[in-house]
């Protein structure tokens, strides 16, 4: 049995059909990219312990409730699994269709924040309060629809058959289509969420197999307009603070270098295998600020020891590995345009989070993929997952 028939079993109800199908040898199930899917399962529930560790006594944030930002994290991450299954029901091909809708509704998102309607979090406008205790980031998806936005354009006429490569022309489209979006969440501002959308397109354009001078040119126009955003004074004096205490980490301790001081502090007490997880002294005495959130790697090296540390960077490494596998792999450039935009997008914020808690990048408020708390991360994590098992099971068996 071939073609769209080649799932129908005769003498079968569809419950049946279903069944054999999810068993059969080439059967979604089996064409699944388990050790991504896996991974992802495994830093999300290391992260609910690593989050219940860093609230469970926070009473002045979890309303009493001991276990309130643990339900919550197991909540969004059984939502993120939810979205995860349907991106691949739908599958990426179908998604590409739906691109000028999905960027519409980012679009509008992230311009609803600078409405009363944003709120405020950690000095950066970023937010949309939704009552009841949630909150929605649109930036998160914004990095997804950038990352179908720009695929869609660079790769239509390749596919087509018309052009081996994107020409200028379609590339300056794309370049357009993400700087919309990037504006904006600039003036929100929020500067971290910038850092890895100005990756991600660097990622894209590699990918598509555009002119490496357009990737030269905008690593000069970054440097170029990251001196022009310091010398107009752009940036609001909050991170200008961070950018300076990373710079000299000595500086004003008790103050705006307070966060990594203390990051730096639990993480080097843990040793090789922690002091044990609900038992870190800097944790339990919540020495360090954003704990559940941009921090939360802190726990498990103070906790879990370099040991525990080494087990989440492994995890997001293999993530990465096999993310690579799918784009080098699939067979249309599409695919490897989505895939390739979500590998940067980990790689760099993975990075980032890790290592300003070590003291070698500046704070951002970059949550860690997967691990830190916070439903709009979680579930666009999950939505890129989708979309990189989608990309696999759709490719030819013969690949």
């Amino acid at each position: 049995m071939t073609g769209a028939n080649s799932f129908q079993v005769s003498g079968y109800g569809p419950e049946r059909a279903g069944w054999t199908r999810l068993f059969a040898r080439d059967s979604l199930a089996r064409r699944l990219d388990w050790p991504i899917l896996l991974s992802a399962l495994a830093l999300s529930l290391i992260g609910s312990a690593l989050v219940y560790s860093a609230t469970r006594n926070r009473t002045e944030i979890n309303q009493g409730d001991p276990y309130f930002f643990l339900v919550r994290h197991l909540l969004n991450t059984g939502i993120g699994l939810a979205l995860m299954i349907g991106t691949v029901w739908l599958g990426h091909r179908t998604l590409r269709t739906a691109v000028p809708i999905l960027y519409g509704a980012s679009v509008f998102l992230i311009l609803m924040v600078l409405t009363p309607l944003g709120t405020t979090v950690n000095g950066a406008h970023s937010w949309i309060a939704l009552g009841g205790g949630f909150s929605l980031q649109p930036s998160e998806f914004v990095k997804v629809t950038i990352i179908l936005g720009m695929a869609m354009l660079l790769a239509a006429r390749v596919d087509a058959g018309d052009k081996p490569y994107p020409d200028h022309r379609t590339v300056l489209q794309a370049l357009g289509l993400a700087a919309v979006p990037m504006v904006i969440v600039m003036l929100m501002p929020d500067l971290g969420s910038v850092m890895v959308m100005v990756v991600i397109v660097l990622g894209v354009l590699l990918a598509s197999g555009a002119s490496n001078r357009w990737v030269f040119g905008l690593l000069s126009a970054g440097a170029i307009g990251g001196i022009a955003v310091w010398q107009l004074h752009i940036l609001d004096d909050y991170q200008i603070a961070r950018f300076a205490a990373f710079a000299n980490p000595s500086l004003d301790p008790a103050g705006v270098g307070y966060n990594t001081n203390q990051a730096r502090i639990a993480i080097g007490s843990g040793g090789l295998t922690g002091s044990g997880l609900f038992n870190g002294s800097q944790t339990t005495g919540q020495f360090v600020p954003e704990q559940q959130t941009d921090f939360v790697f802190t726990v498990a090296g103070e906790e879990l020891g370099f040991v525990g540390g080494g087990l989440i960077i492994v995890l997001l490494g293999v993530l990465l590995w096999r993310a690579c596998r799918i784009a080098r792999e699939t067979t249309e450039l599409y695919g490897t345009i989505v895939a390739a935009g979500i590998v940067a997008w980990f790689a760099f914020q993975s990075f980032e989070n890790i290592g300003m808690t070590l003291g070698i990048m500046p704070v951002t408020g970059l949550p860690l993929p997967f691990v830190s708390y916070g439903g709009s991360s979680m579930f666009a994590v999950w939505v890129a997952v989708g979309l990189l098992q989608s990309i696999r099971v759709q490719r030819p068996m013969s690949a």
